[in-house]
């Protein structure tokens, strides 16, 4: 059971870093990360999509899952504090829940490996 998740996580931060990567404009990444206000945009944005398809790459190989949960799991609380947060405060509860979803249960796959998938080391 464990793998499945490893593999269902790895898949989807290396597709969301690779997205960041190849097509940063056309899904409109670089404008979101201008207008959010995080700091160097730019910068940030490219070392969020190395970091997703790094970890995710060793996740989905079910190499050092603990260590690489850490990184996802930062990247995950930014993407709620920056993106989701303002939803929480302009719309509410349940507009925030909706849109948040995905993310929190990202969040709660990655504790759960942290938790019981130590993972392979080389």
């Amino acid at each position: 059971m464990a793998t499945w998740i490893c593999y269902a996580v790895g898949y989807v931060f290396i597709t969301s870093g690779v997205l960041k990567l190849v097509m940063a404009d056309s899904f409109g990444f670089r404008g979101l990360f201008h207008e959010l206000g995080v700091p160097f945009p730019d910068s940030t944005l490219l070392l969020v999509a190395l970091v997703e398809i790094g970890c995710g790459a060793l996740i989905a190989s079910g190499m050092y899952v603990r260590k690489a949960t850490i990184p996802l799991l930062v990247i995950m609380a930014g993407a709620i504090y920056f993106s989701k947060l303002p939803e929480l405060i302009d719309y509410g509860f349940f507009v925030f829940a909706f849109k948040a979803r995905l993310d929190i249960v990202v969040i709660i796959l990655l504790l759960l490996l942290y938790r019981h998938v130590p993972g392979k080391k080389f």
